[in-house]
């Protein structure tokens, strides 16, 4: 098993939850790795194939929904338990369509994760409650590239045509290509628009929106 979340004191909360005597023993499972970025997160699957992955959704480099791509390419038998403190309705629901084996809300204690995590290494879903209710709530919402969801963040976190080609590694005329289809597929027509919209709909969690 590997934990990925860029708060240690949340690293060692699950870590703990997980140890006791009778919690999820019987399934075999050890913490291979814990890791405090998207980028950890992606190395340490593909180092060490786990069968879980316990994945937040807002960290530092890369997002956990941008990565969800990578760690199913690399380690298509892990398992992905998803813990947010993110509510947004299109969120969730994007979150479920990319195929999360599990979700759970930061804000509940971690019995229900306990309870249900040797339905989901045997291959079962499940969603905690209280998110299936946020769910109903859900826009129909354009499916966004890695690529468009990269510059998304970017363009939230201020950043110009040329510091994001330059991130990306990409030309700043490719840079705009995602830019203007970004903001299409979005139907707004300026980045406060576009902030508004995700902020709304639970794209991004406004971290950098004030750094």
């Amino acid at each position: 098993m590997i934990i990925a979340d860029d708060h240690p004191l949340v690293r060692s909360a699950l870590r703990a939850a997980l140890s006791p005597p009778g919690a999820v023993e019987e399934e075999g499972l050890a913490v291979l790795a814990e890791a405090e970025n998207g980028l950890e997160a992606i190395a340490a699957v593909k180092r060490e194939r786990p069968d879980l992955l316990l994945l937040d959704i807002s960290m530092p480099l890369a997002s956990g929904v941008e990565i969800l791509p990578e760690i199913k390419r690399w380690s298509p038998a892990t398992k992905i338990v998803v813990m947010t403190a993110l509510n947004g309705p299109n969120l969730l629901a994007n979150l479920v369509s990319a195929g999360v084996d599990g979700l759970f809300s930061k804000d509940a204690d971690t019995s229900e994760l306990v309870a249900k995590l040797p339905l989901i290494l045997r291959g079962g879903r499940h969603v905690a409650a209280a998110l299936v209710e946020r769910m109903r709530g859900a826009e129909p919402l354009p499916e966004l590239t890695q690529r468009e969801r990269q510059t998304l963040n970017m363009i939230i976190a201020g950043k110009t045509n040329a510091e994001i080609a330059d991130l990306m590694g990409i030309s700043p005329k490719t840079a705009e290509k995602h830019r203007t289809s970004l903001m299409q597929k979005m139907d707004v027509r300026s980045a406060i628009e576009l902030m508004g919209k995700a902020l709304k709909h639970g794209l991004v969690d406004g971290k950098g929106v004030t750094d």
